[in-house]
């Protein structure tokens, strides 16, 4: 079982203008909330663990889990609201996010929830602003902390500066993930905030001297390269008639664990031995995958049969 650790938020699309304001769509979703979903469509049985509210829109995050089929044992249910983060599209599709969140559920996740992690959990996967905001993020890191030599762990730091905008903060916690990390994921545009100007292979050299068996980094219209123990492992990208690109790194994430779990390569070890040619094909079916969710509207992540 794979368990994903993060928020669980709405996500509310600006639609149109009225003749007194905005259209507004709101939708499920959150970074992690949408790698669970993904890890589920595309047939892994997963866990999602954060603060989730008892009230109405908490109740509506908790049926959508339901209505995935997402394990819901390690929520936390918690008397306190759900963020929303705004978002707004550019003229190419590429979103802006504004957010509300501040004392929401998904910033409360308590020490106690580390307690209901499932004894089959294979992989555990953290990401977004959850990592860097308390007390959630002390309580994630005591997770990682416990859990990094026997399972593996997965990171996407999927930056939101109006979250926290302190680029320390984010570049201290990925450099300690980095070296608790199996897996580490991270967008070029989230480099270019975090270290511009740095080459991404000196970053994954220094990320993979830290501990991390692979460090992917995906450059959206441009493909994705994974540099392993074999070296550089580039991936050209898949054409998609793009309609917008939310969830398109969510998606990719979801794939790439479920393309290494369909190999049986998720253990610790057993990752820092998977050659090139393997990864090729990890990356490749990520890159279908996430190209599938650009070519709909809003965070639509596949489902296995439609990736072959």
């Amino acid at each position: 079982m794979f368990v994903v650790c993060g928020e669980a938020l709405f996500d509310v699309f600006a639609v149109d203008d009225t003749a007194t304001g905005m259209a507004l769509d709101a939708r499920i979703g959150g970074s992690p909330f949408n790698v669970a979903v993904g890890l589920r469509r595309l047939g892994q049985p997963v866990a999602f663990m954060g603060g989730v509210s008892r009230g109405f829109l908490g109740e509506r995050l908790l049926r959508g889990l339901r209505e995935e089929g997402v394990d819901e044992r390690c929520v936390q249910l918690l008397d306190a609201p759900t963020t929303l983060s705004l978002i707004g599209l550019d003229a190419q599709g590429v979103p802006s996010y504004s957010f509300y969140g501040e004392g929401c559920a998904d910033r409360q996740l308590p020490m106690s929830a580390l307690a209901s992690l499932p004894a089959e959990t294979l992989a555990i996967h953290l990401g977004s602003y959850a990592m860097v905001v308390e007390p959630t993020a002390e309580t994630q890191r005591a997770l990682v902390e416990r859990e990094y030599r026997q399972r593996v762990i997965a990171y996407d730091p999927n930056v939101r500066l109006n979250v926290a905008p302190q680029l320390e903060v984010w570049r201290s916690t990925l450099d300690w993930m980095a070296a608790r990390t199996h897996l580490l994921k991270v967008s070029d545009e989230d480099l270019g905030l975090l270290y511009p100007g740095v080459p991404h292979a000196a970053l994954a050299a220094r990320w993979r001297t830290a501990g991390a068996a692979a460090v992917v980094v995906t450059r959206g219209g441009e493909g994705a390269t994974a540099w392993v123990a074999d070296g550089e492992v580039p991936v050209a990208p898949v054409h998609a008639d793009v309609v917008d690109t939310v969830g398109a790194g969510d998606t990719f994430q979801a794939a790439l664990l479920t393309a290494l779990a369909e190999r049986e390569a998720l253990q610790p070890k057993a990752l820092h031995l998977v050659p090139a040619a393997m990864w090729c094909e990890v990356l490749q079916f990520a890159a279908r995958a996430a190209a599938i969710t650009c070519g709909r509207r809003g965070a639509d992540l596949p489902r296995r049969h439609e990736l072959g």
